[in-house]
Parts: structure tokens; C-alpha cells; sequence
């Protein structure tokens, strides 16, 4: 099986380079579980910025001004946190490689925001807030969040979390190359990632999860608990270290007992009445929303509006706090996940 994946990963690197040029090498695309698999405990010792980052004032318009000015595509806002385990392995892991690095540097600035920071930003628009302001502004759950700016100051990608370095390749010749202007990050990754979702394979289950029909609507009448949906897809390396890491943990398990839980196949047409009251089939109800990694795991409240998705790498330390903040109520008080982590733990701020 090992060796099927590598396969697939390298076919998958070999098509996206005949399809568009890209600079990836067929033979560094892996799917090493290192690359999802990591203790996301808070770090002991923080991070700082790299040193080849943009040594900016913090005007964004300036800074895409001079990006355009530079022959550059466009202009990338990286917002991490001192402590974040997630932000070290992008950091340290997708932005040290050296096609990466040479790729992002060659195409875009980069600058950086501490999401709990006191620098001063000018924004978009001229106002000046703090840095930890504007995380809130871009409602950043999650670090690493990266925005992806074209010349013109749209904002035309964000990644929220962390993703393996082909994921974030990928991201970075989807803006490089302008395909933003004719079809959305999902179906660009599809038309690339076809070898790796060709054969259906079959969804890892768990005893919480709810059978069918998936009759989720709560427009009309609220439900009793919050509801979280996985999306994910058969012979998924990402979906299988979730079955086989977080969700076999004690903790995590009790606390998804508490919510009702579904899960849905990303690409199947299964029937499904959304939260919302909207009849579709899974997958068209995916690309409605559109989703773009598996595992998804999207949250909604009693009445049916969506909280948040965790649509990028998670492990335990970081999924247990999301499921407190979700059963604490904690969204109807606090604007972000963020906010509510520091309400919680104020060492963060430091």
C-alpha cells in the first residue's frame, strides 16, 4: 500500500508539471506522515519570523505596491504565533524546502503578523490597527493562516492552518500563474490530484457516527446539540492518521460523543438535507462550500449556521480545544477560536 501511495504521489507531481509548468519535481512530492503527524503541543521556546521574510512598515498597500513594482505576482500575509507547533513545521518544514522557498521568493513578498502582535498595520483601505486586530478582522482561527494578495490588493487564497508542502506548492502556482481568474483552488487541485481519488476505498468508521439518511436540517426547529460533519474520502493518508491518532484518544472520543456526529464521503452522491434545510448530494454540497482537503471537519450550531471548519492538518492538542470551545458555547461569546484560546490561557499573549 506504502508503495501505491508514493506512486500515486509521484504521477500526481508528474501531471501537475505537464498540465501547468509547475516547478515541483515529481520525486519531492511524498506523503510522508511526518508531514501530518507531529506533536502540536504548544512550543517551549518561541518562533521568530524568517530572515528572508519582507522587512516591512506594515502598509499593505505600500507592500503590494512595491511587490507589483518588483515584477512580482502579488504579496502573501503569513499569520502565526510564537508558540504554535503548526506554525513551526510550515515554517520549518514546507517553507524550508528549497523549491518552495526559491518558488514563493522568485513570485510573491512575504511578510509577517504576530496574530496576538501590538505592531501597528495600515490596512487595505487606510485604517491602522494593531496586528492582533487584524487577525481578528481576517478571522484567523487557525496558525499558521497565510492570505495570498494579487497585484491589484484582492484577496484571492487563503489557507487556514497548516498543509503539507505539496498542498502549499500547489497554492503557491495557483496564485503565481493567475488560475484564480478562471476557476476556484478546489477545481484547480482536482484537475492535478485526479490519480490520488481514483479509487474510491472505503471510509474509516467510528461508533459515534451517525447512520442515514442524513436529515440534518435545523432551520425549522433547533437541534439539542452542535453538529460536526467529516467530510473525508477512501484512501485519504490524512483521514487515516485522524481514525488512527486523535480520534482513538479517550478524550477527544468523549468529547465527540456530546455532538451528533456524521460523516460523509467527499465525493459520493449521497442524498443529504443540510443543516440549512437545503436538499443535495454530498459531493455537491462539498463543492458548494468549497471544500478543497480531507478531512474536513465542519462545525454548525443548534440552528443550523456554521461555526467553523477544520479544513487543514489537526492533531490532538489542537482538536480537543476545538471541540471545548464548540461544547463550552465559547463561539456565541467570542468572535474567534483565537480569542476564546487567549481567554483561556493568557501566557499565549506573550
Amino acid at each position: 500500500m506504502a508503495g501505491r501511495q508514493l506512486t500515486c504521489a509521484r504521477f500526481a507531481g508528474v501531471l501537475a508539471a505537464l498540465l501547468y509548468g509547475c516547478v515541483i519535481q515529481a520525486a519531492e512530492v511524498s506523503f510522508d506522515s511526518g508531514f501530518v503527524k507531529f506533536d502540536d503541543a504548544p512550543l517551549e521556546e518561541p518562533l521568530a519570523f524568517p530572515d528572508w521574510f519582507k522587512l516591512s512598515f506594515l502598509d499593505l498597500r505600500e507592500d503590494i505596491e512595491e511587490a507589483k513594482e518588483a515584477g512580482k505576482r502579488g504579496l502573501i500575509v503569513y499569520f502565526g504565533q510564537k508558540y504554535c507547533a503548526y506554525c513551526k513545521q510550515f515554517l520549518e518544514t514546507d517553507l524550508e524546502a528549497g523549491d518552495i522557498q526559491a518558488y514563493a521568493r522568485q513570485h510573491f513578498d512575504v511578510i509577517g503578523i504576530d496574530i496576538h502582535g501590538y505592531r501597528t498595520v495600515t490596512t487595505l483601505d487606510g485604517t491602522e490597527i494593531r496586528e492582533s486586530s487584524l487577525a481578528i478582522q481576517y478571522e484567523t482561527n487557525f496558525t499558521p493562516s497565510v492570505i495570498f494578495f494579487d497585484t491589484s490588493g484582492k484577496a484571492v487564497l487563503r489557507l487556514r492552518g497548516y498543509y503539507p508542502p505539496y498542498r502549499f506548492r500547489a497554492a503557491l502556482e495557483y496564485v503565481a500563474d493567475a488560475h484564480y481568474k478562471h476557476e476556484n483552488f478546489r477545481q484547480f487541485l482536482a484537475r492535478a490530484d485526479v490519480p490520488l481519488v481514483f479509487e474510491p476505498g472505503d471510509l474509516v468508521e467510528e461508533p459515534y457516527f451517525l447512520p442515514g439518511p442524513y436529515m440534518l436540517d435545523r432551520s425549522r426547529r433547533p437541534a439539542e446539540r452542535p453538529l460536526v460533519v467529516f467530510f473525508e474520502q477512501g484512501n485519504c493518508h490524512a483521514c487515516d492518521v485522524l481514525h488512527t491518532g486523535p480520534l482513538q484518544d479517550p478524550e477527544i472520543s468523549a468529547r465527540l460523543a456530546q455532538l451528533e456526529t456524521v460523516q460523509l464521503s467527499f465525493w459520493s452522491d449521497t442524498p443529504v438535507i443540510t443543516p440549512a434545510g437545503e436538499r443535495i448530494t454530498a459531493k455537491a454540497w462539498a463543492e458548494k462550500l468549497g471544500l478543497f482537503y480531507t478531512p474536513t471537519l465542519l462545525f454548525f450550531d443548534r440552528e443550523g449556521g456554521e461555526i467553523m471548519r477544520v479544513d487543514s492538518v489537526v492533531q490532538f492538542y489542537r482538536l480537543r480545544n476545538v471541540l471545548d470551545f464548540i461544547l463550552s458555547d465559547g463561539y456565541r461569546e467570542y468572535s474567534t477560536f483565537q480569542q476564546w484560546r487567549v481567554s483561556r490561557s493568557p501566557k499565549l499573549l506573550k
